[in-house]
């Protein structure tokens, strides 16, 4: 097996890698740090791609290439000056592949963006700055002129979603179905309406556009000086409606609990969160978007909060074969405290459609 080292000089580097550390903890692919001898070279984000889920890494490095070439031409346009630092720069192999395969795994190497700082922790102002962000980000996109194409298949398609729930009920393979009717008919009862946005996209109401498929705050860099650097982690970049980006961005950031909360009293929507987020979205994203769709952004909400519902329950009913567990009932809890996120949207809807409206 090749060393780190051995691996990042399969690419087309500016200065000698000295060393390779491990940066960061995402959950899908790991990231490591390489650091260059020279004081004038740049340094380097060596990744291994999850191919478990991203099956088909040539389309997803041509789809960012893609996308980070017309942001590119975006800013230079706007005048903007450190391009480098406000948009991803993948480094090719020197194949000139936009990746290297040691034989079982595969790897990419970015620039290092210096001086970035990501958060965990969300406050209506990070909200804000985000969703400036957020927007921007598909702003941009609204017109390159490249075919983007889905990473993930049917990645938010909540019909697909469903199918697969249907399909978990029917196989009952774990012998949990019996115990659960509850949760079965509160996510039955709810399906009509939340596949509504795939209706109103083959009726023509409902545009596709490039969205970022994995809205959260530390998908953010911000610089020195607190301002948005760039939007990262762009593996999830594809066709779907904007409904999406924007309640994935709320299903995470203002939630009042965690993801998978033992405590449900702790579970609810912090409308600060969703106020700040929402004005700096539409500040940014405005002057792109149809009236139906900003319509429709409090709605995002609710629809993937409710597929992450499903998601979760899908797999316990599965047998937990998806979704790392961290003990037997993790996906049940997950599913129970997303449901509960879910009720208390509905209960703000009206409250958040005020908040929309107050923008425009």
């Amino acid at each position: 097996m090749e060393t780190h080292i051995e691996l990042v000089n399969h690419f087309r580097l500016e200065g000698t890698p000295v060393s390779v550390a491990p940066l960061g903890a995402g959950l899908i692919n790991a990231s490591y740090l390489v650091k260059t001898k020279e004081a004038d070279k740049p340094d380097y984000l060596l990744q291994r791609i999850n191919h478990g889920i991203f099956k088909n890494v040539e389309l997803l490095q041509h789809n960012i290439l893609h996308v980070t070439n017309h942001i590119r031409k975006k800013l230079a346009e706007k005048g903007e000056t450190d391009i480098e630092r406000k948009t991803l720069t993948i480094i090719p192999a020197k194949d000139g592949k936009l990746f290297y395969f040691d034989g079982e795994y595969y790897w990419r190497v970015y620039l290092f963006i210096s001086g970035g700082k990501g958060y965990d922790t969300i406050t209506p102002e990070l909200a804000y700055e985000a969703g400036k962000a957020f927007g921007e980000f598909q702003g941009y996109l609204a017109d390159i002129p490249e075919k983007i194409e889905e990473t993930i298949p049917n990645f938010h398609n909540m019909e697909f979603r469903l199918e697969q729930f249907r399909e978990a009920v029917a196989n009952d393979a774990a012998g949990r179905v019996a115990a659960f009717q509850n949760i079965i008919q509160e996510i039955e009862s709810r399906a009509e309406e939340m596949c509504k946005a795939e209706r109103m996209g083959r009726e023509g109401i409902l545009p596709k556009r490039i969205n970022h498929c994995d809205t959260k705050v530390n998908n953010v860099l911000f610089g020195e000086d607190g301002r948005i650097l760039c939007v990262v982690d762009l593996d999830t970049v594809m066709p779907g409606y904007v409904l999406s980006d924007f309640g994935d961005f709320i299903r995470t950031g203002a939630n009042t609990g965690t993801e998978d909360d033992a405590d449900l009293n702790h579970v609810g929507v912090n409308l600060a969160i969703f106020e700040g987020y929402a004005k700096g979205y539409l500040e940014t994203a405005r002057k792109f978007l149809l009236p139906v769709e900003i319509e429709n952004l409090p709605f995002g909400a609710r629809l993937l909060t409710y597929m992450q519902t499903v998601r979760f329950f899908t797999d316990y009913l599965n047998g937990d074969t998806y979704y790392k567990i961290n003990f037997p009932e993790h996906n049940l809890q997950r599913t129970k405290a997303q449901l509960k996120l879910l009720q208390d949207l509905e209960k703000n809807q009206e409250k958040m459609q005020a908040i929309i409206q107050s923008f425009l």
